[in-house]
């Protein structure tokens, strides 16, 4: 079993003349004197990202699970990705400036923000703050976080290139091993050690690590066993307004892509695309209340049988081709609706019946008739609706009518870029789907069974983004990006720089230009962006 260790401990005993309070000290970034070793009988470790701060993950609403993973992979990226680039913690909230002035308030684990400060009151316990985070990317911004909230630490350790005896570290958690050795051996008259950790591999690691650590110095002691406390803290992570997180991501790949342009690597240039689901009459929040109290459905159905929806019309799925979006008067079209019956298909599908207003009004959908998906049980899929026949009229003291927009429902996806895919293929994750012809033949059949429309074209207002462009419509998230984001376990999430070769993210290939969401913005300022996020939810 020692062997399993043996890469994670620092000098020998024959070594012991390195473990002193001075050659301590050079793990941190604090100029502070520590206290003698006689005077600490407890040591106390607070990990940093979700355990002491809430720190923004890259935000699942927003992008596919690959790209989460890719985001996570310092390898991918000549600036190290989302852990390895300081733009992104420094973009917390309304941005380092803003935020240190009222000290990051509401982003911190105040549990364990009041545990520190106890740490600091206990005259025979050394209070330190450890985390994989790199020090010469974080240490002054994140001594300037703490110092903003009031918390007072001896030591401040962020990840060195080298240890301070100039060893290399194979990732966080050989660093964090390292730092451990050396602080149990420096005060090796303490009889505690409880650390805070966040990660359930890391606190894992973190105890068999101080069992194998007890066992050798029952064997061959240097300081003799140690009563060994690993707390694991919940998960606290948090997210960036989506405006802010997709332009910090595009500076990222803008300066991962320009570092390539000076000097060439294995690396691939990268660019972000988005992922078409369909492309829909989009249907408002307050309306989409009134449109799920149409749904009539049976009592002994437990809502989490359900899905609800009643927030569209579709127009067609996938991209929608230039003639198609033309006909509906292009992204941002605004059109008014009249609920005119409802149905249930199968006790499985609920939806509504619509009608434009006026009636004469040009639409377009690849329904038989337009209509709004209300309520799916599980199983039952929203294409199944178009298979309504008979429709349920709504009396005319029930209807009402609503407006809609033109809009697309996306995720976006990191992925090479690619000189030979042209606009409309870089819709599709899944390349097989790409046509190489001209996309509008793809629904010249689909759009011939529907003839009986009236072409009439002044009924869209806001002609807004035209043939497949962006709105400049791009707004930031007072609810400063939607706390209580997804934990770190399911999106192949990969901390700092805790790389290794197993479940990572798949690599990218090829070549090409630059990404298509703007140029990034200083750090913590508002981003130079044209993309509506509204649809990326």
């Amino acid at each position: 079993m020692a062997s399993a260790f043996s890469a994670y401990h620092g000098a020998p005993k024959s070594e012991g003349s390195h473990f002193t309070v001075t050659a301590l000290s050079r793990w941190s970034i604090l100029t502070k004197q520590l206290p003698a070793v006689d005077k600490i009988k407890v040591l106390h470790v607070y990990d940093f990202d979700n355990t002491l701060f809430r720190t923004p993950m890259p935000n699942p609403s927003l992008w596919t699970g690959p790209t989460i993973g890719l985001l996570a992979t310092q390898e991918a990226f000549t600036n190290g990705g989302w852990w390895h680039d300081n733009r992104i913690l420094a973009a917390t909230g309304d941005g380092a400036e803003q935020e240190e002035k009222r000290a990051w308030d509401g982003w911190w684990n105040e549990k364990v923000a009041d545990l520190v400060r106890l740490s600091t009151k206990q005259p025979d316990a050394l209070c330190v703050l450890l985390t994989g985070r790199s020090e010469h990317g974080f240490g002054e911004l994140i001594k300037r976080m703490i110092t903003s909230k009031g918390l007072e630490f001896d030591m401040v350790s962020l990840k060195p290139r080298v240890s301070p005896t100039n060893q290399a570290f194979q990732n966080t958690m050989h660093f964090k091993q390292l730092f451990f050795e050396a602080l149990m051996e420096t005060y090796s008259q303490a009889t505690e050690i409880k650390v805070y950790e966040d990660r359930p591999r890391h606190t894992k690691g973190f105890r068999d690590f101080f069992a194998e650590y007890n066992r050798r110095q029952i064997q061959a002691p240097t300081r003799g066993p140690i009563t060994a406390d690993v707390v694991q803290v919940v998960d606290v992570s948090t997210l960036l307004d989506p405006v802010v997180e997709v332009a910090e991501v595009q500076h990222m790949i803008n300066q991962h892509n320009a570092a390539l342009c000076k000097e060439p690597s294995s690396k691939s240039k990268l660019m972000i695309k988005k992922t078409v689901f369909f492309t829909s009459y989009m249907i408002g929040a307050e309306d989409i209340k009134k449109l799920l109290k149409l749904a009539k459905i049976p009592a002994n159905i437990p809502n989490s049988d359900l899905k609800f929806h009643a927030n569209n019309i579709l127009i067609c799925p996938r991209p929608c081709p230039a003639s198609i979006l033309d006909k509906v008067g292009g992204m941002g079209s605004k059109m008014l609706w009249e609920v005119t019956g409802t149905a249930c298909l199968d006790n499985s599908i609920w939806a509504a019946c619509v009608r434009p207003v006026p009636h004469t009004a040009k639409y377009h959908t690849d329904n038989p008739v337009p209509l709004v998906v209300l309520a799916l049980r599980k199983g039952a899929r929203p294409m199944d609706a178009g298979k309504i026949k008979v429709w349920q009229p709504l009396p005319a003291e029930e209807r009402f009518t609503f407006e809609t927009t033109v809009d697309e429902k996306v995720i976006l996806r990191i992925e090479a870029e690619d000189p030979t895919e042209d606009e409309y293929q870089s819709l599709f994750a899944n390349k097989s789907h790409k046509r190489k012809h001209n996309a509008d033949e793809e629904w010249a059949g689909r759009s011939v069974q529907y003839t009986n429309r009236n072409e009439t074209r002044s009924f869209h207002t806001g002609r807004g983004r035209g043939k497949g462009g962006n709105a400049n419509r791009g707004h930031r998230n007072a609810a400063r990006g939607g706390r209580g984001g997804r934990g770190r376990g399911g999106h192949g999430y990969r901390s700092l720089d805790d790389v290794d070769t197993r479940g990572q993210a798949p690599q990218v290939a090829a070549a090409g230009g630059t990404g298509p969401l703007g140029r990034g913005r200083p750090m913590g300022g508002q981003p130079a962006i044209g993309a509506d996020l509204q649809s990326y939810y």
